[in-house]
């Protein structure tokens, strides 16, 4: 296959593209509520993570990420077939979300995403995905997933890596 049939070009992340793969965290999806005597606004319920199978839980974490090179060199994604997991900037600074549909057990075609400003993801339980992928400066997530027994992460290296690039560079 050529170089160019493995090239893909990130588009803007919005709620309906990402869809099939689970959904995008941004507070401007829902109308805030007050909360600590009018001081604080609550976006509430932005996002579902669920979690199976016995003594399953889920857990938040804390991630610091270093910032990768472009265009991305996509060798590797992974699945977690145990519980969905959210990814949550702690910055304004947007990062690049991959994501493979399911075909039969193994990831399809990968297709690219930017966010927006302070958009978070969330991948569905099951869903194929590359690895948390923050460019031009590191970056810090609040992460929400599933702990508990069982194993949880599944692996998929592609024979050829595909490269990924950003809208309007190159």
């Amino acid at each position: 296959m050529s170089a160019d049939a493995r090239r893909i070009v990130a588009q803007p992340l919005t709620a309906a593209a990402f869809a099939p793969f689970g959904t995008v965290i941004d507070a401007a999806a829902v109308a805030p509520r007050p909360m600590n005597a009018g001081m604080a606004r609550r976006f509430h319920d932005l996002a579902e993570i669920e979690v199976v199978g016995e003594g399953a839980r889920v857990v938040i974490g804390l991630v610091e990420a270093q910032p990768y090179r472009l265009p991305l060199r996509l060798g590797l994604v992974e699945r977690h077939p145990l519980g969905a997991q959210a990814f949550l900037p702690l910055s304004a600074a947007p990062f690049l979300v991959v994501v493979c549909p399911d075909e039969e057990g193994r990831p399809g075609r990968p297709q690219a995403f930017v966010t927006a400003p302070r958009q978070g993801i969330c991948y569905a339980r099951n869903t194929w995905h590359g690895v948390l992928t923050p460019y031009d400066q590191p970056q810090d997530f609040v992460v929400v997933d599933r702990g508990g027994p069982g194993v949880n992460l599944e692996e998929h290296t592609f024979a050829e890596p595909w490269t990924v690039h950003l809208p309007g560079l190159d």
